[in-house]
């Protein structure tokens, strides 16, 4: 073990992100708080994965052996906020931990803060909450950090919105990830998208199969969005499934086994709702606030699992 968390307690640059994470969370709570959507307290395991079951996703679940029980550390408590709709009519959010099973590197992390939100309501209310919510905390986070060129350009203007299919002609071939009746962007598509438009950018309507099952889909493409700035993809949100057999159509689509998920779609048969909601990656977002490119460096206590974490 090396002694960097000893020389964190001298750093500045260490004091400034612990209290932007404070500040993210008293914000979070102010904002929700005046829109009546509800704190929901989720446990951090479960047994029904949902953000690594895409065909696109390049993490995988989090395995675990609690009591002689296989289960999973939770990579998203979606699920649960969808269930928290039928309780909460309003909605509801957490900040929370996830867990992914990816390599770190400049743009991922093995465990990260989530903070999430379910709605009720279609993709282009999901956009403009999460839109609103993250130029809340843009704002908020100048207390700490000053008026800065590339925050003060985000509160300008909405953020620009193109799709997929658009998106596309305006990147090289190398930026497109093509797979089996499906395609993806790559990092470096990301950051090119944000380059052209200046500034953040909302890309939507993704191949159906390029995303996970339990997203809505219309003539081939979900409704889904993903929010790049800063290095990239900072929230990806989207319009969910709204009734049992719309997910057991989407499971054999996606070739998922319908066994995980028989309570969801049960909760779905018996109480069907049209909801939709977006997570975003804190770390990821502090990287824009700060003006960084490694994510590695936004964890004060970092879970690289490498044989240097600590506590």
């Amino acid at each position: 073990m090396d002694d960097y968390y000893l020389k964190a307690i001298n750093d500045k640059k260490s004091l400034q992100i612990l209290e932007l994470q404070e500040l993210i969370l008293e914000a979070s709570l102010s904002f929700y708080r005046a829109k009546k959507i509800h704190w929901l307290s989720a446990p951090v395991t479960t047994g029904s994965i949902s953000s690594p079951m895409g065909l696109g996703s390049d993490s995988l679940p989090v395995k675990i052996n609690l009591d002689g029980t296989d289960m999973y550390l939770s990579d998203s408590m979606q699920f649960l906020l969808e269930y928290g709709c039928r309780l909460f009519k309003t909605g509801c959010w957490y900040i929370m931990p996830s867990f992914r099973g990816e390599d770190v590197d400049e743009r991922h992390l093995k465990q990260f803060f989530h903070s999430e939100a379910e709605i009720p309501g279609t993709l282009e209310d999901v956009m403009n909450l999460a839109e609103e919510y993250i130029k809340h905390l843009i704002d908020k986070s100048q207390e700490i950090v000053g008026r800065k060129k590339h925050l003060e350009q985000a509160l300008k203007h909405d953020f620009v919105r193109i799709s997929f299919d658009d998106a596309e002609t305006l990147l090289d071939k190398e930026d497109i990830i093509k797979e089996d009746g499906w395609r993806n962007i790559t990092s470096q598509g990301e950051k090119k998208l944000i380059e052209h438009f200046n500034g953040p950018v909302w890309l939507h309507h993704f191949d159906e199969k390029a995303v996970p099952f339990y997203q809505q889909r219309v003539n081939g493409k979900a409704k889904n969005a993903d929010l790049l700035l800063g290095i990239g993809e900072t929230i990806g949100c989207g319009e969910r499934l709204a009734n049992g057999s719309e997910v057991r159509e989407s499971l054999k689509l996606h070739h998922v086994p319908e066994d995980d998920y028989a309570w969801y779609i049960k909760m779905k048969d018996k109480f069907p709702l049209q909801t939709s909601g977006f997570g975003m990656g804190i770390e990821r977002f502090l990287l824009f606030i700060l003006g960084k490119t490694d994510i590695r460096k936004m964890q004060v206590f970092r879970r690289f699992n490498d044989g240097k974490d600590i506590v």
